[in-house]
């Protein structure tokens, strides 16, 4: 069964390069934009950004579901070494709960949009600066997977496979 997949490349995947990051970001932008388009809209009182926000929160729910499975199938293929595991752990804990967070956060927004489209509660924005702030903390695992840890880089990859030939 295993000769039917096709071999993994110098990245240590079956495809060029990872697609994770390339997803997992425009949820990040949609996320941030949505939170400032809602604070902007709420002191301006522009309720035409709170459309805006509306639809981004709406994309980046589907959008991050998307990144996770990249991400977990980015994640088995990574080989992690003892030093990264704690790291990747948290990053995937902390992804599988925002999937469901933004998910929580957009279904209030919708909930928010039908009663009164020009009207945004305190409470939402506060939701949506801590909503930032664990979406931070996320990038900042994240960079510490590909940056100090190397995953998926060909230096680390090939690295792991001399140590595995041994």
């Amino acid at each position: 069964m295993l000769e039917y997949l096709p071999p993994l490349n110098d990245h240590n995947l079956p495809y060029p390069d990872t697609i994770h990051p390339i997803v997992v970001h425009f949820v990040i932008a949609m996320v941030l934009f949505s939170v400032v388009c809602d604070a902007i809209g709420y002191f301006t009182r522009n309720h035409r950004l709170y459309e805006v926000s509306w639809w981004n929160y709406f994309f980046a729910t589907i959008s991050i579901f998307i990144a996770i499975v990249f991400g977990q199938i980015e994640a088995g293929l990574a080989e992690p070494y003892s030093l990264v595991e704690a790291t990747l752990n948290l990053h995937t804990i902390i992804g599988w709960s925002l999937s469901g967070i933004i998910a929580a956060i957009t279904g209030w927004r919708y909930v928010i949009r039908i009663r009164d489209p020009k009207v945004l509660p305190v409470s939402f924005l506060g939701a949506g600066v801590l909503l930032t702030g664990l979406v931070l903390f996320q990038v900042y695992l994240g960079d510490l997977l590909v940056w100090v840890y190397g995953l998926h880089t060909v230096p680390v990859v090939e690295a792991l496979r001399e140590a595995s030939l041994k």
